[in-house]
């Protein structure tokens, strides 16, 4: 009964965590988060005409690969380190890669493996068998339907969406472009289309039928609801970037503004997702065989992206064989073969770390500590009324690095506007590297130096109090 009382009144008088801050993600939101890097992969009629846009008029006897391999397709993404593979099930020229059974505009009138295949069932194998995730792109905009632009055509879409999600789930992202409306074949009737971007889809009564078919699935979209467009498609995040935003009243296809910066007020928490190609097309061209973005372009990349906070989307495109081209994997094997030699060894490790701020001296969940052992769930903090403190990193010995890495603890929303990283030189500290926002993770690449002390000094930030889960340091080779 002593020990009962003891524990209770332990945990009674323990400090309590920092308030919350802001919107706050959901649980399918932090592991989307931790995803960090997927790919894309177009693949439709479109390859095998040498479009980027079909009109909606191509025949299903065009598309006929000779050698299609999704089991390759997860091979290279997982080795390229993508943890996920969203697929263009149906883009905006209507032709399903899968056997549908509301259309007959699919793989079915095919001659591939004489209408018996099925890209999509395919693919969701594959991820399974290489343990990553499966994701699917259906295009709202359908050139190719008799009734797109009437309330049919919504119900026809709605219902693909959920014979995709039941039979090829589960699925953790579903993608919705921003496409709406235009000049198409719409079953013979070659005319242009406009839709009503505010209401036609009627976005929130969909995006309630993925809710409850796929809970745990993140919805794309320019504004989300799960996670949104970064409003460019070159990959590159902005420097300053808040994961909160206020959408109120826009839906995709809308010219939305803020988008790779965010609201540090914003009423909903909807991360940032940077979409890019390899090539400088979506699909497969012959022509640009010799235009895959090399090793140090997709460095350059993954660092204006990952490296500040965003998701990753690079599309890797399979060509009329139905794999991914050589050229493609070969820069993507050397793009990670950099990564991993950078990320190879943590140089804090083994480090000394204090501050003098800390929320509770008695109560190790509050330590800087938790700063050095690489668990997004622990996490420093300091006293209430502390919204700018420092750390100090004491090495065991002079150490080389170049890259700093910084992640906040994004339970308790995001909240640091402004750090700086010093290091010693023997006589005094030097700053090599300040930012704005961290959110779920910041690298920063610096000047090379040589070190046995480091400082991470923390600005300003939102709420009542800094908290900062993960500092980390690395060398380039």
């Amino acid at each position: 009964m002593l020990s009962i009382c003891l524990t209770v009144c332990v945990l009674a008088s323990a400090d309590p965590p920092p308030a919350p801050v802001g919107a706050l993600p959901t649980e399918p939101q932090i592991r989307w988060h931790e995803r960090e890097f997927c790919g894309f992969i177009h693949f439709t009629t479109n390859t095998f005409t040498d479009k980027e846009w079909g009109f909606g008029d191509e025949t299903p006897e065009i598309f006929d690969p000779t050698a299609l391999d999704t089991d390759q397709w997860a091979r290279v993404a997982k080795a390229a380190g993508m943890t996920g593979l969203i697929l263009t099930a149906k883009h905006h020229d209507g032709f399903c890669l899968w056997p549908s059974a509301f259309t007959e505009h699919s793989v079915k009138a095919s001659p591939w493996k004489g209408g018996t295949g099925d890209v999509v069932g395919d693919l969701a194998k594959s991820c399974a068998g290489q343990k990553i995730g499966f994701g699917i792109y259906l295009s709202p905009w359908d050139r190719n339907h008799a009734r797109y632009g009437s309330p049919e055509y919504v119900a026809y879409y709605r219902a693909q969406l959920q014979e995709l999600i039941e039979t090829y789930g589960p699925v953790f992202e579903v993608w919705h472009d921003g496409a709406n409306g235009g000049d198409g074949f719409y079953g013979g009737a070659r005319e242009s289309r406009t839709i009503d971007k505010t209401s036609y889809y009627g976005w929130p009564a969909t995006w309630n039928l993925v809710h409850h078919l796929a809970p745990d699935a993140i919805i794309f979209s320019d504004v989300g609801p799960g996670c949104r467009w970064v409003g460019n498609e070159r990959g590159i995040s902005s420097e300053t970037s808040w994961q909160t935003i206020t959408v109120d009243g826009m839906m995709p296809g809308m010219d939305v503004k803020r988008l790779d910066t965010g609201d540090p007020a914003g009423t909903r928490w909807i991360g940032v997702e940077a979409d890019v190609s390899i090539r400088p097309g979506w699909f497969y061209h012959a022509s640009e065989d010799d235009k895959i973005k090399t090793p140090e372009q997709l460095i350059e990349i993954w660092y204006a992206s990952v490296g500040r906070g965003a998701n990753l989307l690079l599309n890797i495109p399979p060509d009329r064989r139905g794999l991914i081209h050589e050229h493609d994997a070969a820069s993507l094997t050397e793009f990670r073969s950099i990564l991993d030699q950078t990320f190879d060894e943590d140089l804090t490790q083994g480090a000394h770390i204090s501050s003098e701020h800390v929320r509770s001296a008695a109560d190790a969940r509050y330590g800087p500590a938790n700063l050095l052992d690489r668990d997004p769930e622990t996490y420093w903090t300091t006293p209430d009324g502390i919204t700018s403190a420092s750390v100090v990193l004491d090495l065991p010995e002079p150490r080389t690095l170049d890259v700093i890495k910084l992640r906040e603890h994004i339970r308790l929303g995001q909240r640091i506007e402004s750090f700086a990283v010093d290091w010693w030189d023997g006589d005094r500290w030097v700053e090599f590297a300040r930012g704005t926002t961290i959110g779920p993770r910041r690298i920063i690449r610096t000047e090379r130096i040589t070190t046995t002390r480091l400082r991470l000094r923390i600005e300003s930030c939102r709420g009542d109090a800094v908290v900062l889960a993960d500092f980390s340091a690395y060398r380039r080779p």
